[in-house]
């Protein structure tokens, strides 16, 4: 049977379809599209089973779909069978997102150190080791947060968006500000990844987000890029938990 995974962000949401944990399809859509979509899964008598993982309170109409799907649908949450243990003070607080990315990593290389990065509305850094044992993480401004943030701040700097010219260095208040959170960001990324394998050298990293894409740092060679990790660690946990 084929197992549906829900995964409602900040911005957007993705749903796709597992079928013997190979990704059949998948898709982006708007948060208000979902009921409708939902009700169309239902009827697809191949789907088993589903889980969904949000970062945000269900609409109304939202959890009346979700209640109506004739199959059972897990929540995401710490309080479900990891393929991990975890060290997290307050596991209860953890965003669902970063657990299924975690395990979207482990899934794909157990048994190594990881370090999974995030870079969505914000960014999040989650360290695994090879132990199985998730340790925790930390969580800073993304892409957006940090643009207008400087534009709401202060008195004269515009809100300028993440596409358009890249330079070295800024030479108009525009690439300057672009330039300062792209390259910031790139940064702090590297910085995060030579701080930790200098503790786990043979640590792997996973890159992940719609925003990590957008971004130039020169650690791509040296990193797993897949902007599907949450899906597949949500399938993980789902085929887990089943």
């Amino acid at each position: 049977m084929q197992q549906l995974i829900i995964d409602i962000g900040n911005s957007s949401a993705k749903v796709a379809v597992f079928e013997n944990d190979c990704l059949a399809k998948h898709l982006r859509v708007e948060h208000a599209e979902l009921p409708e979509l939902l009700a169309a899964k239902a009827q697809d008598a191949s789907i088993g089973s589903a889980i969904l993982s949000s970062v945000i309170p269900l609409s109304e109409s939202l959890e009346e779909a979700v209640m109506a799907l004739p199959f059972p649908c897990l929540r995401m949450s710490a309080m479900l069978r990891m393929p991990f243990s975890i060290a997290y003070k307050t596991p209860e607080t953890l965003g669902p997102d970063r657990l299924a990315a975690v395990a979207g990593a482990w899934c794909q290389q157990p048994n190594a150190d990881l370090l999974v990065i995030d870079v969505g509305t914000a960014i999040t850094y989650d360290l695994l080791t090879a132990k199985g044992t998730y340790l925790g993480g930390n969580i800073s401004p993304g892409i957006g947060m940090r643009l207008k943030a400087l534009n709401h701040f202060t008195g004269k700097l515009p809100l300028v968006s993440k596409e358009g010219e890249r330079v070295a260095l800024g030479n108009t208040t525009e690439t300057a500000i672009r330039e300062g959170v792209l390259q910031g960001i790139d940064w702090e990324i590297e910085g995060y990844i030579r701080a930790y394998t200098l503790k786990y050298p043979n640590l792997l990293i996973f890159l992940t987000g719609g925003n990590a894409f957008l971004l130039g740092n020169q650690t791509k060679n040296r990193i797993f890029a897949d902007n599907l990790l949450v899906l597949k660690g949500l399938n993980s946990i789902l085929t887990l938990n089943r």
